[in-house]
């Protein structure tokens, strides 16, 4: 029996995490804090024999724990990550697992120096219709991938549980950025899964195109580079209406992703397949939280070692790092290390 910890006990822990956890009979949730001290009221709820802790350093210093996960706003996770390894605890985080390629080097050292599992909760691999649509990529129902394109449309960010202060997700200082840190992370780990290659280089832009009170970006166009295909992605929080769509072309058909509808054409034929929920529903599913407990249970189980899901997120950090370096140049193209040098480069540099 694993023992556990969230650290933060927002909408993301409530509705997508806590159901995932209480489903396994392997894990037990035995402590919570959050920021707010009006959630010990939903801990007691929803937790009622774990035990509350006002900060996150009372509850790692008085908790006996196997990992935490933190479900925290970004500008957060690095300290919380390092302060969790620090104890010697396992750690899942939710995306993004760290704002910069130094923050990431710095905890992925750190993992790899203590010997514990560092993971980031990559929940849309689960969602019906990415998994459909990877399943058919496996079995070559369109060749060899050879472009991509992804739009997630949205009117405006995700509400905050808390919004008495405003959103954090608008908040630079709190979410790191905008619509590219919200909703490019999923992106950027999904798309080379699908194309099966590591992406080579990256072009961006960054643009504010109607919630000019933000100090964030509203919309990003992303050109990601791979060795045998390209993909282009556009996000935005500035539509007229919500919703999700992707296409992939292979040397061999087509696959369309209509939020919640598979469409394959290949060989003159047309296949549909219905794959709810819609993408554009949110991401906040137990369903899909589900496989990510399990990868995470499976690696502190295992063995620490240089997981997928971590050189996934040292992409992910990657991409969006250099996106945004991209966009202040004008969108000149930048080449992306591998992940393995990244991570590479840094293990066993932490103390």
């Amino acid at each position: 029996m694993l023992r556990g910890a969230l650290i933060g006990l927002g909408n993301v822990a409530i509705h997508g995490h806590l159901p995932g956890w209480l489903a396994r009979d392997d894990v037990r949730i035995v402590a919570a804090t959050d920021a707010h001290p009006a959630q010990r009221a939903e801990c007691a709820a929803r937790l009622p024999g774990a035990r509350w802790y006002e900060s996150p350093e009372a509850l790692l210093d008085g908790a006996a724990l196997d990992f935490v996960d933190i479900c925290t706003p970004p500008s957060s996770h690095a300290a919380l990550i390092r302060a969790a390894l620090g104890h010697g605890l396992h750690v899942l985080c939710e995306k993004p697992l760290v704002g910069s390629l130094a923050e990431l080097g710095e905890v992925a050292g750190l993992a790899a120096a203590r010997g514990r599992a560092l993971h980031t909760v990559h929940n849309w691999h689960s969602a019906p219709i990415v998994r459909l649509t990877g399943e058919l990529i496996e079995q070559g129902a369109i060749g060899q991938v050879t472009a991509a394109v992804w739009h997630t449309l949205r009117t405006r960010p995700a509400a905050s549980a808390d919004g008495s202060n405003g959103n954090w997700r608008v908040d630079p200082r709190v979410a790191g950025g905008g619509v590219l840190t919200d909703h490019g992370w999923h992106v950027s780990y999904v798309l080379p899964r699908w194309i099966g290659a590591e992406p080579t280089a990256v072009s961006a832009r960054l643009e504010t195109r109607r919630h000019t009170a933000f100090a964030v970006e509203d919309t990003a166009t992303l050109r990601v580079t791979f060795p045998r295909a390209s993909a282009e992605v556009f996000l935005t929080w500035a539509a007229d209406a919500r919703s999700n769509w992707a296409a992939l072309d292979g040397t061999a058909g087509r696959i369309e992703l209509h939020d919640d509808t598979v469409v394959l054409k290949a060989g003159g034929v047309e296949r549909r397949w219905p794959c709810p929920p819609a993408l554009s529903d949110g991401s906040q599913h137990p369903d899909w939280f589900g496989a990510v407990a399990g990868e995470f249970v499976s690696e502190v189980s295992h063995g620490a070692a240089a997981s997928v899901n971590l050189a996934e997120a040292a992409r992910c950090v990657a991409i969006e790092s250099l996106a945004r370096e991209s966009s202040r140049r004008g969108g000149e193209e930048l080449p992306l290390p591998a992940a393995s040098s990244i991570l590479a480069s840094h293990r066993g540099s932490a103390p």
